[in-house]
């Protein structure tokens, strides 16, 4: 990973762990997985900003990402542990 630093708007933190129970703070760790799945996420891209998804396994199981890059800084959108992207996660790694 060449990108240094995560970043993130503290106020979709706090809104985030109400919604989805994850903080930014934990989602990070999804990055640092070896077996990660990252993809661009089409739907919520445009032609300003491109976003991505980042599926991986944090303690507390697999977490899906939301983030896009900002001047070398993964800068996290969102994260849930939504069973797609566990679906995703499994079938790539084959587990079952």
């Amino acid at each position: 990973m060449n990108y240094a630093f995560f970043e993130w708007d503290d106020v979709k933190d706090a809104y985030n762990q109400q919604k989805h129970d994850v903080s930014f703070t934990e989602a990070q760790e999804a990055f640092f997985d070896e077996d990660r799945i990252t993809a661009v996420d089409k739907s919520h891209s445009n032609l300003v900003e491109t976003r991505y998804y980042c599926i991986g396994k944090i303690e507390r199981g697999v977490v899906t990402v939301r983030f896009t890059f900002r001047n070398q800084n993964i800068r996290i959108i969102g994260a849930g542990f939504w069973r797609k992207g566990k679906k995703d996660y499994e079938e790539k790694n084959c587990i079952h």
